[in-house]
C-alpha cells in the first residue's frame, strides 16, 4: 500500500451504501477534538490487494497535519499491525504511530508517512535516466531501506513473531499449481508435473530452512515504503514473521512493480551483505553462498507471487495485478536457469510459457 492519493479525492465518492465507512466515520468523531479531526476531509488514501482501506484526513496537533484512518474489517490483522509496529519503532524503524484502535471492529487511527513513495521516486529515476539503475537517487533510497532492514534484524528474537516454517512455506507455494497452472493457465497439474513442482518445493524450503532465521516483514518492497524522515517509513507489515534473513533483501530488489538491471542489484546486495557482516547478523560469510541462498528465497517467493495475483484475479476481482504476471515469469527462470538442480523447473516454465501462448496470454 501507498498513502498517496491526492487529498481532493473525497470519500464521499464511495457508494452510498458502504456501511464500513459509515461505521468508520462515527467511530472518528469521538477522536474529532483530541487530534483536531476534520471527519468532513476523509479521502481516499491507498489501493491494497487485501480487503483493508486507508483514508487520509485532516488534523491539527503534534501528529501533523494529517492522519490516517484504517479500516480492516476481521479477520484483516490490526492488533498484528499494532504489535509489529511496537517492534519496528523499538527497533529504531520509521513505521506509523498507532493513536486510537477498536481491535474487535477494525478501525484504526495512525499517523501519516506522507505522500512520496519510493516506487514512485525509483519509478521517476528510472525514466530520467533512461533505464540506467545506477543513479544518484536509487542508489540512496535502497541503502536507506536495507539499513533499516538491518536494524529490524538486529532486534530478532525467537517466539515473538510466527514462524515462516517448512509447512508455511510449502502453503504459499502450492498456490501456483492451483491458482496459476490450473486456473489461470486452464491446464491439470499431471505426475509429471507435479514431481517438477514437488522436488523445487523441496529443494526451496530445505534452502530457506538452513538460513539463519530473523524477524522479516514479508513484504519489503518499493510500494511499501514512504520517502519520510528518518528514510524510510515503512508501511503494511502486519504479516512479519520469524523467517529466512534473505526474504527481505530479494523481495525490495525482485519486486512486482520495478526491475533492476544485474549490476544495480549486485550492488545492493553487497552492500546489504557487508553492512550485515559489520553489525553482527548472522549472513553467510561466503557471498556466492549468500547470493545463491538469496535467488533461491527470492523463487519461493516468485513461485508465491504467480499464484497470488492469480487468485486476486479470479477470487477477489482485482484483475490488474495479471500485469505484473510476466516480471515474476522473467524473475524465476533467471534464477532456475542458473542453477543445475533447478533445470527441471526452468524447462517446466517454458512449457506453461507455451501453454500460456496456445491460449491466448503473454508473458
Amino acid at each position: 500500500m501507498t498513502f498517496s492519493t491526492p487529498s481532493g479525492a473525497r470519500a464521499t465518492s464511495s457508494p452510498s451504501d458502504d456501511r464500513r465507512l459509515d461505521l468508520l466515520t462515527a467511530w472518528l468523531r469521538p477522536y474529532a477534538g483530541r487530534y483536531g479531526l476534520d471527519v468532513a476531509s476523509l479521502a481516499p488514501a491507498s489501493s491494497d490487494a487485501s480487503f483493508r482501506r486507508y483514508f487520509r484526513l485532516a488534523a491539527s496537533g503534534e501528529h501533523g497535519a494529517s492522519l490516517i484512518a484504517v479500516d480492516a474489517p476481521p479477520p484483516e490483522k490490526c492488533r498484528e499491525f499494532a504489535q509489529v509496529a511496537q517492534l519496528l519503532a523499538q527497533a529504531g524503524v520509521h513505521v506509523p504511530r498507532v493513536l486510537e484502535v477498536d481491535f474487535d471492529a477494525g478501525f484504526m487511527l495512525v499517523t501519516d508517512l506522507g505522500t512520496q513513495s519510493y516506487l514512485r521516486a525509483l519509478t521517476d529515476a528510472q525514466v530520467e535516466a533512461q533505464g540506467e539503475a545506477g543513479s544518484t537517487v536509487p542508489r540512496t533510497l535502497m541503502r536507506d531501506a536495507l539499513d533499516a532492514l538491518i536494524r529490524w534484524q538486529l532486534a530478532s528474537r525467537e517466539g515473538v513473531l510466527p514462524p515462516f516454517d517448512e509447512a508455511f512455506l510449502r502453503r504459499e507455494m502450492e498456490l501456483m499449481p492451483e491458482w496459476f497452472i490450473e486456473r489461470h493457465l486452464d491446464q491439470a497439474v499431471d505426475d509429471k508435473t507435479r514431481g517438477v513442482l514437488d522436488r523445487t518445493f523441496a529443494l526451496l524450503v530445505a534452502s530457506a530452512r538452513a538460513q539463519p532465521q530473523v524477524f522479516m516483514l514479508r513484504d519489503f518492497m518499493p510500494r511499501n515504503l514512504m520517502i519520510a524522515t528518518p528514510n524510510p517509513g515503512v508501511l503494511d507489515f502486519q504479516d512479519a514473521v520469524h523467517g529466512p534473513i534473505t526474504y527481505d533483501v530479494a523481495s525490495l530488489l525482485r519486486d512486482a512493480f520495478l526491475s533492476w538491471d544485474e549490476a544495480f542489484e549486485l550492488d545492493c546486495f553487497v552492500y546489504y551483505w557487508e553492512r550485515a557482516k559489520k553489525a553482527g547478523l548472522p549472513v553467510d560469510p561466503d557471498f556466492g553462498e549468500f547470493f545463491r541462498q538469496l535467488e533461491w528465497m527470492g523463487l519461493q517467493r516468485h513461485i508465491k507471487v504467480l499464484g497470488l495475483f492469480c487468485r486476486i484475479n479470479y477470487r477477489d476481482g482485482k484483475p490488474h495485478y495479471l500485469a505484473d504476471l510476466p516480471r515474476f515469469i522473467g524473475y524465476a527462470r533467471k534464477v532456475a536457469e542458473r542453477y543445475r538442480p533447478l533445470g527441471p523447473f526452468a524447462k517446466l516454465l517454458d512449457q506453461l510459457e507455451g501453454r500460456a501462448i496456445d491460449i491466448g496470454y503473454t508473458f
